[in-house]
């Protein structure tokens, strides 16, 4: 088969203005509590775009671990590219891909770290061995061979055993949205998209996008 040949036909759902929220994270609410329901793997999984200050974009795989109404938090390492990214360009993109409900969801607005007690609340909460990754990645770096990364954590599990400590390189980030489109799949390629738009009142306003 042909690349070019592959293609899917969207038509399990429809997206209508009548019929959304009038602001968009409750919005997200309600498509989020569909996709709990339809036991997406991880459906927490979500694309983290930032750019370097030189316009240089770069994209991966970050996991939601809370929203609010003021945003949506993710928790790496600082020292890594993304910090570095974040660092150099406070504007990040947020996009999540629910096939099985055939969703996008694409969140934009400024990226900013959280405080060093919600850190420490998720940091504390996590398996001793995700903590003790913390402390043994040194993450983005260019490293000689996986014994590196395995050597490191018998290093730390033997100073620190069970009460590993949260590095201060490692906490978490909230995207603080300005706007969010959803896009449901439909027929014929003709989706639905309705893009929120933050105003400076922080009343959401809603508009149609062509496919």
């Amino acid at each position: 088969m042909k690349i070019a040949d592959i293609r899917k036909d969207y038509k399990l759902k429809s997206l209508d203005e009548k019929e959304v929220a009038s602001d968009a994270i409750s919005q997200f609410t309600n498509w989020w509590n569909e996709a709990l329901d339809s036991n997406i793997d991880e459906v927490n999984a979500m694309t983290l775009a930032t750019s370097s200050k030189e316009g240089l974009p770069s994209a991966r795989i970050v996991l939601l671990k809370g929203y609010t109404e003021s945003g949506f938090v993710f928790f790496t390492n600082y020292n890594s590219n993304k910090g570095k990214n974040i660092a150099e360009n406070n504007h990040a993109t947020l996009l999540f891909f629910w096939k099985e409900l055939e969703r996008q969801v694409n969140i934009s607005g400024i990226i900013e770290k959280i405080s060093d007690a919600e850190n420490d609340e998720y940091f504390y909460s996590r398996p001793v061995g995700s903590r003790i990754g913390a402390w043994s990645s040194p993450q983005s770096k260019v490293i000689t061979n996986r014994e590196v990364l395995e050597d490191n954590a018998t290093k730390y599990a033997e100073q620190f055993g069970e009460n590993v400590p949260r590095p201060s390189h490692w906490g978490g980030y909230i995207v603080k949205p300005q706007r969010i489109e959803f896009w449901q799949g439909r027929p014929s390629r003709l989706h639905d998209r309705l893009l929120y738009t933050l105003s400076e009142k922080g009343t959401w306003h809603i508009e149609r996008l062509a496919p």
